[in-house]
């Protein structure tokens, strides 16, 4: 019997492959995009792998990759197809799902939220070429990501909720309601989860005197604010964004035991 086998293949494998978050991503991505893939993937599938890469530090590289200090660049829009990919598949985890889908909402919302801290004057970063085609991307296949509302966990749902009125249609509005009832009996207005749904119910509502004065109520009391004079959407859009960031970390955050 051969007592001398390598004990350090196994190790050599695992740094071949990267940290676990990145190698479930490869699978992921490699059974659902079988075909031409956009530049983004390389980080996935790239034999040259950092070997102090841990599952916290490879995502922040693969997000940043995708879209870079929050800013769209002209390959942004291909990345995004990457997160969609992840977002509908079960093999990764609901806080990953939920990562996915708020980096959809940030792309898609680059131009408004990046406007509101400016304005008045022009976001000094923007390119709105590829602002506009990272939108379109997310807009492309948020139908997709609705789709699986019934099937997924609280957070996912609240990030799904955000996407639904950055693209409204005469479909997923009155949906919205009803979707939301279960969170408005549970999270009191004053909570985040709370304020975050009504405000979304608010904007799914249309009504824009009333998107004007909840969005001044909320950011007085609470969220950083942005200036009056400003377009209401902008405004609003910058603090969704920042409530689905609060949201979003209690509600991925590692429990216990978990």
């Amino acid at each position: 019997m051969d007592t001398h086998a390598d004990p350090e293949q196994p190790r050599h494998d695992a740094i071949a492959a990267g940290p676990p978050i990145r190698q479930l991503f490869r699978d992921v991505i490699a059974d659902r995009m079988p075909g031409p893939r956009p530049p983004q993937a390389a980080m996935l599938f790239s034999a040259e792998i950092d070997p102090y890469w841990d599952d916290r530090s490879f995502l922040a590289d693969f997000y940043n990759g995708i879209l870079h200090q929050d800013t769209c660049q002209p390959a942004t829009a291909d990345g995004l197809v990457l997160l969609a990919a992840l977002a509908l598949d079960d093999r990764i985890p609901a806080q990953h799902r939920f990562q996915a889908i708020d980096l959809l909402f940030r792309a898609a919302t680059v131009a408004e939220r990046h406007l509101a801290e400016t304005w008045p004057a022009t976001p000094p970063h923007g390119d709105p070429d590829s602002e506009a085609r990272a939108h379109s991307t997310v807009q492309d296949r948020t139908p997709d990501l609705l789709t699986r509302w019934s099937a997924e966990c609280p957070a996912v749902r609240l990030a799904l909720a955000g996407l639904a009125v950055v693209f409204p249609t005469d479909r997923t509005l009155p949906a919205l309601t009803p979707r939301l009832r279960t969170f408005t009996h549970q999270y009191p207005q004053g909570t985040d989860i709370g304020d975050y749904v009504r405000f979304v119910l608010v904007l799914a509502a249309q009504d824009e005197d009333r998107i004007l004065t909840v969005t001044e109520e909320l950011t007085d009391a609470y969220w950083t604010g942005t200036p009056r004079g400003m377009p209401t959407h902008a405004r609003a859009l910058h603090l969704l964004g920042q409530m689905l960031t609060k949201v979003g970390a209690g509600l991925t955050r590692p429990r216990a035991g978990q």
